[in-house]
């Protein structure tokens, strides 16, 4: 049961090392991971009384 364990964590640490890295990588590879850009104006009704 422990090799298990020691395995799924070795799995876990390489799978974020990877994630990390794809991260940086990733827009050499055509990902594109800026948000869209575009305004929103939205009319606000204020009630002061």
């Amino acid at each position: 049961m422990g090799r298990l364990i020691k395995w799924l964590f070795y799995l876990a640490i390489l799978g974020a090392i990877a994630l990390i890295g794809y991260a940086y990588v990733g827009e050499f590879f055509g990902a594109d991971f800026a948000p869209p850009q575009s305004e929103i104006r939205q009319p606000v009704d204020l009630d002061a009384e």
